[in-house]
């Protein structure tokens, strides 16, 4: 982890001061803050600018509840890396993050249960929560789930899992979402034109 992250911050740092050299570009645009969605304690980088500090809030094992992040806790703020605080809830159909995670999944038709877990998180004192259907989901988490949520807290909503076309993304966002994450999109790529062709068009998908 911590050799990707500093990878990452290099390729940064390089292309910010390619930009500094041309009049006509933003080096700006560059200055892009490197933030963990870590697995389990152990994937952490004192070199990251931030990292998700996130409960499993629907996991039936105390290690996603919160012995993983005792383990954390102290490395983090001795690294002084700004910790991003959580409330992680996995909806069905959930794939491997559930199965490993030991989550009870939620439903579309959990509408009280994911409203309760979001008034949890915001009563915790957690600035975010995410609703995720599972890494490559056959399907998002349900328009529902995402209103109740919106509806029912203040904390700013990330939505994944299934998420693959602007068209998916953007009933995501009309329904309360206010980051939508999906890592599969960017995966499998070797021409950096065509990856970016690819997020254009989900970008613009998104926003029609």
């Amino acid at each position: 982890v911590h050799e990707t992250v500093k990878a990452i911050q290099e390729t940064l740092e390089l292309c910010s001061w390619n930009a500094s050299q041309d009049s006509s570009s933003d080096s700006e645009m560059w200055e892009i803050p490197v933030v963990l969605f870590p697995a389990a304690a152990n994937a952490f980088s004192p070199a990251a600018d931030g990292i998700t500090f996130m409960m499993l809030m629907n996991s039936t094992s105390p290690k996603f509840l919160i012995e993983e992040q005792l383990k954390g806790a102290t490395p983090i703020k001795q690294a002084n890396v700004t910790p991003i605080s959580m409330g992680y809830v996995v909806c069905a159909p959930g794939g491997k993050v559930g199965e490993v995670g030991e989550a009870n999944l939620i439903t579309k038709n959990d509408i009280e249960l994911i409203t309760s877990y979001a008034i949890c998180a915001e009563s915790y004192g957690f600035s975010t929560i995410y609703l995720e259907a599972g890494s490559g989901a056959n399907q998002p988490v349900s328009p529902e789930l995402i209103r109740a949520v919106r509806k029912s807290c203040n904390l700013t909503l990330l939505v994944g899992g299934g998420i693959r076309d602007g068209k998916s993304a953007s009933i995501a966002v009309d329904a309360g979402a206010d980051w939508i994450v999906t890592g599969n999109l960017t995966e499998g790529f070797s021409d950096s034109h065509e990856l970016q062709t690819t997020l254009q068009t989900f970008i613009t998908e998104m926003n029609s």
